[in-house]
């Protein structure tokens, strides 16, 4: 196994460790090796990157009826066979876009003094810098220092960069705003009634939460990950990056390259959004990796149920007399969360805990 002559340590940040570095001739500490064997490390393919769905996100609400029905045939099929598409035509700025990846990475080049306390234990906190996912239950740490922001139903910020609030604060609403174009058409896929998805998870109350992620340079990127494989909790993950692939998601068993559409958001369906629909939609396997040339820095923002919602299948999609199920046991949103967060990454293990065995 790789090793260095620099001791480990979960509480060290990656870019502070990266810099200590020297990326042509330096291996990386031993407790960031995923992968002892290069050749079954990162591999993925880049021939199905045609093949991922793209959604014009303007047709979901056009005035015109057929567009309108095809644009939504086209989500339920993404949210069912992929779970995951690209978003365009979305309504929010490129410029946006741009502003809120290049004032996150302006917090990320701050002295440590000026940011929040490093590694919080509490993943309820409101504001949390760290690194990695959860140093204090893994054995191997990601290659990612982070900022993780809870911004509704509360909105919070660090207080430096000084335009950093501002930029977030009009970023999420957007996001917000994307969101509910994308609940609306899942409804209309799944055969609900106009205002009843949002009725049953309580989402004039949803609970969003804003990650920056910061992956710098690393000497062996195909030893290293940036997150390992993982299901995201909630509805709709939506994020963007600053132009640096690294995104990969599972399709059919096998790992797929994601290179995002110019001015594109990319979008992971997620957890609850499965279990709401009974397993019609599923919640998409995905992980980071890392490269050895560019720092590449995501925004990803999760847009799930309230803290306090009971989130179970949707009685609707559960019709006993038709011989379905409930295929996942009812729970509150925040204990979900507070489970998931709390322990290391491990696929989808969560998820599989509140399945229905033989659902």
């Amino acid at each position: 196994m790789a090793s260095s002559n620099l001791k480990p340590s979960s509480l060290i940040c990656i870019k502070k460790l990266s810099e200590s570095l020297n990326l042509t001739s330096n291996i990386i500490p031993s407790n960031y090796v995923h992968f002892e064997n290069p050749t079954e490390s990162t591999t993925a393919v880049d021939d199905l990157q045609d093949s991922i769905p793209t959604i014009d996100i303007s047709l979901l609400t056009s005035d015109d009826p057929d567009q309108r029905s095809k644009a939504i045939q086209d989500l339920d099929k993404a949210c069912q066979e992929w779970g995951f598409f690209m978003a365009v035509n979305h309504g929010i700025a490129e410029e946006l876009m741009q502003k809120m990846i290049e004032i996150s990475e302006e917090f990320f080049n701050l002295g440590e003094e000026e940011k929040p306390e490093f590694d919080p234990k509490n993943v309820l906190e409101p504001i949390r810098y760290g690194t990695s996912f959860n140093t204090a239950r893994e054995k191997v740490h990601c290659w990612k220092d982070f900022l993780k922001l809870v911004v509704h139903p509360h909105f919070h910020s660090p207080q430096k960069p000084q335009a950093f609030r501002d930029v977030l604060s009009e970023y999420c609403a957007r996001t917000r705003a994307l969101v509910g174009k994308l609940v609306k058409g899942v409804s209309q896929s799944l055969g609900l009634d106009d205002g009843e998805m949002e009725e049953a998870l309580d989402l004039a109350s949803s609970f969003q939460l804003f990650s920056a992620n910061f992956y710098p340079p690393c000497p062996q990127p195909e030893l290293a990950l940036g997150m390992t494989p993982h299901s995201d909790h909630g509805l709709f993950t939506i994020l963007i990056q600053n132009g640096v692939g690294g995104l990969q998601i599972q399709h059919d068993g096998v790992w797929v390259n994601v290179n995002a559409i110019p001015g594109s958001i990319l979008v992971n369906t997620a957890d609850h959004l499965e279990i709401f629909s009974n397993g019609k939609y599923k919640s998409v396997l995905h992980r980071a990796v890392v490269n050895s040339g560019r720092t590449r820095i995501s925004i990803a923002i999760a847009n799930s149920p309230s803290l306090d919602t009971v989130v179970a299948p949707c009685p609707k999609l559960v019709q006993t007399e038709l011989g379905c199920a409930p295929a996942y046991v009812p729970m509150k949103y925040k204990e979900y969360l507070l489970s998931q967060q709390s322990s290391k990454l491990d696929g989808k293990a969560r998820l599989q805990q509140v399945k229905v065995l033989g659902g």
